[in-house]
């Protein structure tokens, strides 16, 4: 009789066929269902509370998955979807998310009638070239101006924790900080940072051009605040100087260790002074500044900090224009920066450092303020989407209807498409309007609206105008044009969205064999 060939160590699962795909496609959906919720300006909360007691309270999709800590290898899929869309373009996450679910949804129904995971897939993708098409068509306008932008910015804030009164008023923040540091149409979002501190209200947020560190003078005499200063950041050790290896000095007098001692005195004055003599009114040292040279810096009216991390010396540098130092023996008027003003402020027990550059400052300042430790989170990751969007509106040059008006229009264009695709594709295609209906359908249900009455209105109001979105009004909403209460999204996101989802749906279907190592 044959004996039995074990392949696999013992211990190991194996779930292969339907089995596969549909464990695989509950666990998309569950993920998907997670942050459903959460879609659109009243979308609900999310409290994530972790093994250490630790809350986040948030309805950002991509740090709700994030905090989630999933772990199904089908649903982490998506948590990576969710991911590239916010790092690529700061939003559309949850509208990725949901999307990838509802894709793996209808998908699953082709294959309880019979469809190929293949054919799926084919039409899925014949299905996002016409979505594409059908975003492209919904573009407005030939050039996005500033008006445009904040608009953009305040579309992807609502609803995320600024509130209706101050969404306007940091959307005009968000505006100035990506143009300040934009370049030939192109724009470094590690220009723009943010800077959070809880107190105060949202309403103080304000943008400095330049940068705030976290950080103290290295010697309580030094000065407080300096105008008009000349700036050098330098990334060498302020102290004496050390052998490279190991040695020691035999002392036989009193003579001879006050000798010592006077000229590791001199050598510590002498670094205070070069810098003083070039000039120098303020100092960020990547490395550490002893106390006695710090002692000899303030002696001379200098202001320093020291052991400030390298990201923040960087950011420093671009902000004033100042050269990346290795040593202070023979500064140049040159390599130095300057600053309109560096000062000092302190809240509560904690210190830190406001550099304002130049108004053509290369890098700025979100300073976040907010009354409680969560609301100053949720305020960041609000900015930081909207820095995204306007980002991805300025380089791409595209902004398209928001309220899920794009989607509606994707759906009509895909839908009529459908009818040239032959064979079961053509049934992938349906497929895949049905799953972007869901998007429309979902914003309508979190604003208290029945969502097939919805439906059905936003397919009238398409059809009569051309446009149709779900557009809130208080707390509740109705159907009409987006455009005129000023909701818009940038082309990208939609774009990316459709892509990445799609993505995602076609790669978890063509999985039959899901093999668990021990």
């Amino acid at each position: 009789m044959q004996q039995p060939l074990y392949v696999l160590a013992e211990g190991s699962e194996r779930t292969r066929g339907s089995d596969a795909q549909s464990s695989n496609i509950a666990a998309g959906r569950a993920v998907a269902g997670a942050v459903r919720t959460t879609l659109g300006p009243r979308g609900m909360d999310k409290m994530l509370v972790d093994t250490s007691g630790d809350v986040v309270v948030t309805n950002d999709g991509a740090t709700i998955l994030t905090e989630m800590d999933i772990e199904h290898p089908a649903a982490q899929m998506l948590v990576e979807v969710a991911e590239t869309q916010e790092e690529e373009l700061g939003d559309g996450t949850t509208t990725a998310a949901v999307l990838s679910g509802e894709l793996l949804g209808r998908a699953e129904d082709l294959l309880e009638d019979g469809v190929h995971p293949t054919a799926i897939v084919e039409g899925y993708h014949e299905a996002l070239r016409l979505a594409l098409d059908a975003v492209d068509g919904m573009v407005i306008g030939d050039e996005v101006d500033g008006d445009l932008l904040r608009a953009v910015a305040e579309s992807a804030m609502t609803g995320k924790g600024t509130g209706d009164v101050t969404a306007d008023r940091l959307a005009e923040l968000v505006v100035d900080a990506v143009t300040q540091v934009t370049e030939d149409g192109r724009v470094d979002r590690d220009d723009i940072r943010t800077f959070t501190w809880t107190g105060g209200s949202a309403a103080a947020t304000e943008l400095v051009q330049g940068v705030v560190l976290e950080e103290e003078p290295a010697n309580d005499n030094m000065p407080r605040r300096v105008e008009d200063a000349s700036v050098a950041v330098v990334d060498a050790k302020l102290d004496v100087r050390s052998g490279e290896v190991d040695s020691e000095y035999t002392i036989t007098s009193v003579d001879q260790l006050d000798a010592a001692l006077t000229a590791e005195d001199e050598e510590r004055r002498a670094i205070a002074s070069a810098l003083s003599d070039a000039g120098v009114d303020v100092i960020v040292c990547s490395k550490k500044i002893s106390d006695r040279v710090a002692a000899h810096l303030a002696d001379a009216g200098i202001l320093a900090f020291s052991n400030v991390k390298k990201s923040d010396a960087g950011s420093f540098a671009r902000a004033t224009g100042a050269s990346r130092l290795g040593t202070v023996s023979d500064v140049e008027p040159a390599d130095l920066g300057t600053a309109r003003e560096v000062r000092v402020e302190k809240f509560g027990d904690d210190e830190f450092a406001v550099v304002e550059g130049t108004d053509d400052s290369r890098t700025v300042t979100l300073f976040v303020r907010g009354g409680t430790e969560h609301v100053v989170d949720e305020l960041e990751r609000a900015l930081e989407d909207a820095v995204g969007v306007v980002t991805a509106a300025v380089e791409d040059g595209a902004v398209v209807p928001g309220a899920g008006a794009a989607e509606v229009a994707v759906v009509d264009h895909v839908r009529a498409g459908a009818n040239a695709v032959t064979g079961r594709k053509q049934l992938a295609v349906e497929a895949f309007a049905d799953a972007v209906e869901a998007i429309p359908r979902t914003l309508a249900e979190n604003v208290g609206m029945d969502p097939i009455d919805a439906l059905v209105e936003l397919r009238a109001t398409f059809d009569r105008d051309g446009v149709a979105g779900v557009v809130a009004e208080g707390q509740s909403g109705r159907i009409g044009d987006p455009a005129e209460v000023g909701v818009y999204d940038p082309a990208a996101v939609k774009r990316e969205a459709l892509e990445s989802a799609t993505e995602a749906a076609t790669m978890i279907l063509r999985i039959d064999d899901v093999i668990a190592a021990n």
